[in-house]
């Protein structure tokens, strides 16, 4: 292994060092304004967590579900995108030594085997953006059809990113093959593109082949800074997030500590009212329920930093399907966006004042809230275990308890639950009559 460091290690360093700055300063302001939601522990059974994750995060069980297709090209990508980055550490490894292709004399064959390998996974990436374009602006898969503005063309730059960039890898290998005295034969794709440079001489196929290794790196340089602003920041996020899913089945509710307390005080015929509270009583909240975005725990912050807009949620709720408002994708990106616009009211003034505005009846509506029938199709629809359900019940949870705004039909059931012992308006003694029908 020769080193040979020069000004292109000295650039490539700094260009290295930039691309990191600016990452990690955006992944530290994402990260604070996880923060900003309350604590929640989620830290129990970490086997089943762990298991978890590496089902559903890392093996990709819920993308070819029902979806077959779209999983399949999904899994492609991500399975490109994992292992294309072994190159990527060569790259870098190459950039800051001075040293060419560090792995090959270390391995030999099997160096180029894997890198046969890549360069096919590169090609199926390729073939995957594509049908995934087509699907997104040709023929428009119905659960993309509601994506406008920033939302679609967000979907489309990163598919045309990763194009790019893969084409990028393979001029380097194909111009790479006609240079002499690099012995790549045993690159099947580099191999077959190899002849359309064959004409070219030895100086123009090693500023080709250089161009191209600069570009790769600079673009994946480039694409790290734009995941932070991008819907594709789930790559980072989606492990923590189905790490932190909730274990508890489904449709079990949690309770307000604080308000369980009072019940639990109420209920206690020994329990003196007048008592000093215990030192680990719960401590009252300054609201109930959620009417922005800090009401929230941090879990539910975090799936919305982890949603990756594909519109899964929306095609499985039943509440949708029927012509509701309703939409699970929309009330995971409103609660980004109002996160977002927290977090700049926060960079401007170095800590949040109140800007007049709010996740709920700015962002989402009233109705939306109660059209959700809570049936959590949209978190088993979820690839990576987002719960938008969670939310809709603790902004439903603020317009019972804060504003004594239930749906009518909610208040109507409650007062024959409360007169009649039963939800329909019958007299208590023709509650069994259903029986002898």
């Amino acid at each position: 292994m020769e080193l040979n460091f020069g000004l292109q290690n000295i650039l490539f360093l700094a260009a290295f060092g930039v691309a990191i700055y600016f990452f990690s300063k955006n992944f530290g302001k994402i990260w604070r304004n996880i923060n900003l939601g309350k604590d929640v522990n989620r830290s129990d059974r970490p086997k089943e967590r762990w298991a978890l994750m590496a089902r559903v995060a890392l093996g990709q069980s819920k993308m070819v579900k029902r979806r077959a297709v779209a999983g399949f090209f999904h899994v492609l990508i991500y399975v490109g995108f994992i292992l294309i980055n072994i190159e990527v550490a060569e790259i870098l490894i190459d950039g800051i030594l001075g040293t060419h292709r560090v792995f090959m004399p270390l391995l030999g064959p099997v160096y180029d085997a894997a890198i046969s390998f890549f360069e096919i996974l590169a090609l199926l990436v390729i073939v995957a953006c594509i049908v995934f374009l087509f699907r997104r602006n040709v023929s428009v898969v119905p659960r993309f059809k509601d994506l406008k503005g920033w939302a679609k063309k967000d979907g489309n730059y990163i598919l045309f990113i990763e194009l790019v960039l893969m084409f990028a890898l393979l001029l380097l290998g194909a111009t790479e093959a006609n240079i002499e005295g690099n012995h790549v034969d045993g690159w099947i794709v580099s191999a077959q593109l190899a002849p359309l440079f064959s004409g070219l001489d030895q100086g123009t196929l090693i500023m080709m082949e250089r161009a191209a290794w600069w570009f790769h790196i600079l673009g994946i340089f480039a694409f790290l800074n734009y995941l932070p602003y991008s819907k594709h920041f789930h790559v980072i996020m989606a492990f923590p997030n189905v790490w932190h899913s909730k274990l508890e089945p489904s449709g079990q509710f949690s309770n307000m500590e604080s308000v369980k307390k009072e019940v639990e005080l109420m209920m206690d015929p020994n329990a003196d009212p007048f008592a000093a509270p215990a030192e680990d009583a719960a401590e009252e909240p300054s609201r109930f329920g959620a009417k922005d975005v800090m009401d929230l725990n941090r879990i539910q912050l975090m799936n919305a930093y982890s949603c990756t807009e594909c519109g899964r949620c929306t095609a499985s709720c039943p509440a949708n399907q029927t012509g509701k408002k309703l939409s699970p994708r929309k009330i995971m990106m409103d609660t980004r966006d109002r996160l977002s616009e927290v977090s700049n009211v926060i960079d401007e003034l170095g800590q949040f004042e109140d800007d007049g505005r709010t996740l709920l009846d700015d962002f989402i509506s009233r109705e939306e809230l109660w059209a959700c029938t809570t049936c959590n199709a949209c978190t088993e629809a979820c690839p990576v275990n987002i719960d938008p359900m969670s939310i809709i019940v603790d902004m439903r949870r603020y317009l019972v308890m804060e504003e004594s705004a239930a749906n009518p039909s909610l208040n109507t059931m409650m007062t024959n639950i409360e007169n009649n012992a039963a939800p329909w308006a019958y007299a208590q003694a023709d509650r069994a009559n259903w029986i002898n029908e």
